[in-house]
């Protein structure tokens, strides 16, 4: 399994262009693919679940990839904070604390490497 540099995810109050909504964690996301220096912006909700470094820190995110890409599988061993679950339709995702700072997993279908990949 590779692990790929994927985004910075950077926690924001003001409303960003192109946001889109996650319904489960109650928060609008950008799509870093569409920054220059793959910036992806979050903007929680007042009640959004999504508590504690996640929403107050910001985040590095890796792409898994390879044949034997297997989100669950990378996160062993890892202090997670935030289990696996479908961000959207085709991509699994995952937080984790690693020397203190906040790490994502990302596990698209496959064939997929970027967010408009998924819109097809």
């Amino acid at each position: 399994m590779t692990k790929t540099f994927h985004h910075i995810g950077m926690p924001t109050d003001e409303k960003q262009p192109g946001e889109s909504y996650v319904e489960e964690t109650k928060v609008w996301v950008t799509r870093p693919e569409n920054h220059p220096y793959r910036v992806e912006f979050l903007r929680f909700e007042a009640d959004s679940p999504v508590t504690g470094p996640i929403r107050d820190l910001p985040h590095v995110a890796f792409r898994l990839d390879g044949d034997d890409a297997d989100i669950h599988a990378a996160l062993e061993g890892e202090d997670v904070i935030m289990e696996p679950f479908t961000a959207m339709d085709g991509l699994q995702v995952a937080f984790f604390m690693k020397d203190g700072a906040v790490f994502e997993y990302m596990q698209f279908r496959e064939g997929a490497a970027e967010f408009s990949d998924l819109d097809e």
